[in-house]
């Protein structure tokens, strides 16, 4: 067990942090790094940290997860540190959420990782769509936690307006008729949300569709938060992204053209970072975002290698990408800020996968060695066909020409003989002149 503590008088909120060691436990983090990621991401939610504790548990206590006795010596903590805010580490159920506030006292707010990570959420979402799905992933939290004291979210749901922050939540005592009244009012705004997101996920599927259509491959940048994937992208294209040494510091997706060394484009597609213990509820709001990443062709995954828990990271990424079904999809890895370290440590990720290339996204060192590599992997992806194109589809060797890779070209006076590479996304456009595909297979184009 650690324990540290420290008094501040600044105007942040003051927030002290616990933890639950799981006994037999197997997390990606120690306990004490988890700790100290929660610590960066209050910061970065607006908060103070004044102290943390944890503790090793065989099973949760059914009313306050960690016993009555801890729960006492965690508030004499609060009172020694002058916490505003008690943040566990762990998702806390309804019930867990209700006792300790009840045993904490109505003046301390009790929030868990979740509740500080869609706070973050809501400070950095500028679009439309960002704001609505942390909007509903809010109120889904919120739902089955109204109590009588109102002590959860400081930030109002839809928090892209930027209004509020964590410390300044107000306190309410509404009666049971209130409470109800609000769930009522929290179910119909779920309801809407859901809707007004379909909308928006129609429109982001036709653009989806436009984009397929355009034969341009795609590339998803993916990474743990901070690991630089939009330095990265700015270096790439010049994208002007949000960049901040903070957690989750962009959320909305930006895509932009890339001329590969071999001439051809595709696009990069910067999407939001990764973290351990990444909320379920998360996760399903920001569906539509997280099936950008399923339409790449490659995953371009940026690692912080300077990071102490570079490997842990790692996996978290490795985790949530299973979770998402997209073990598929070829991988580059990019071990990132190698200009913090020195060369001798450039290599411990370098065995373990495939495709990897030491890069500095700042200094641009080593960015041409990647967008080989990208451009390699891409090929890897791209399916043979051997075509006999009539003239009247000569627009389609002007696809062959920007898209593909030309092996050979033979002119005919009944047409040209084409055989190469073609993105999957064009093998539709190709399949009624194809005489040969990947498979080796002899087709009749008579």
């Amino acid at each position: 067990m650690s324990r540290s503590k420290s008094i501040s008088t600044t105007k942040e909120p003051q927030a002290f942090l616990f933890g639950i060691h799981w006994k037999n436990d197997n997390s990606i983090l120690s306990i004490e790094d988890s700790l100290a990621e929660l610590a960066v991401l209050c910061r970065t939610a607006g908060m103070n940290v004044v102290g943390q504790d944890y503790q090793r548990i065989l099973k949760p206590d059914s009313a306050t997860l960690i016993g009555s006795g801890k729960v006492e010596e965690l508030k004499r903590w609060v009172e020694e540190t002058r916490a505003e805010i008690v943040v566990f580490d762990e998702e806390l159920s309804p019930r867990h959420l209700r006792e300790l506030q009840d045993t904490l006292g109505i003046s301390i707010h009790v929030l868990d990782r979740t509740a500080v990570i869609l706070d973050i959420f809501a400070q950095h979402a500028h679009t439309r769509e960002g704001a609505l799905q942390v909007e509903l992933a809010q109120y889904e939290y919120r739902l089955p936690r109204l109590t009588r004291a109102w002590t959860h979210l400081a930030r109002q749901a839809g928090g892209a307006s930027g209004r509020g922050g964590t410390g300044g939540v107000g306190l309410r005592g509404p009666g049971e008729t209130q409470l109800e009244i609000d769930r009522r009012e929290i179910s119909k705004k779920i309801v809407r949300l859901k809707k007004e997101l379909e909308t928006v996920r129609d429109h982001r599927n036709r653009y989806r569709d436009r984009r397929r259509r355009s034969g341009l491959s795609v590339a998803a940048l993916v990474g743990y938060t901070n690991a630089g994937k939009s330095t990265l992208l700015n270096t790439l294209t010049d994208a002007g992204v949000f960049v901040a040494d903070q957690l989750f510091a962009t959320l909305d997706p930006t895509t932009r053209r890339v001329r590969l060394p071999g001439g051809k484009t595709i696009l990069f597609t910067d999407t939001v970072g990764f973290i351990q213990k990444l909320p379920t509820s998360l996760i399903a709001a920001f569906r539509a975002t997280l099936e950008e990443i399923s339409e790449a062709a490659v995953l371009l995954h940026v690692v912080d290698v300077s990071h102490p828990n570079a490997k842990e990271q790692v996996r978290a990424v490795h985790q949530t990408l299973h979770a998402l079904g997209l073990d598929n999809i070829p991988v580059v890895t990019a071990l990132n800020k190698v200009d913090k370290l020195p060369a001798a440590r450039q290599d411990f990720l370098r065995k373990d996968h495939p495709n990897t290339v030491p890069i500095s996204a700042l200094s641009r060192e080593g960015i041409p060695e990647l967008l080989e590599t990208v451009e390699k992997a891409l090929f890897d992806t791209m399916n043979y066909v051997r075509v006999k194109l009539p003239f009247k589809a000569g627009r389609l060797l002007n696809v062959f020409h920007e898209e593909g890779t030309i092996e050979s070209l033979v002119h005919r006076p009944d047409g040209v003989l084409v055989s190469g590479r073609i993105p999957g996304s064009r093998l539709t456009d190709f399949r009624p002149y194809l005489i040969e595909d990947d498979r080796g297979e002899k087709i009749s184009t008579s």
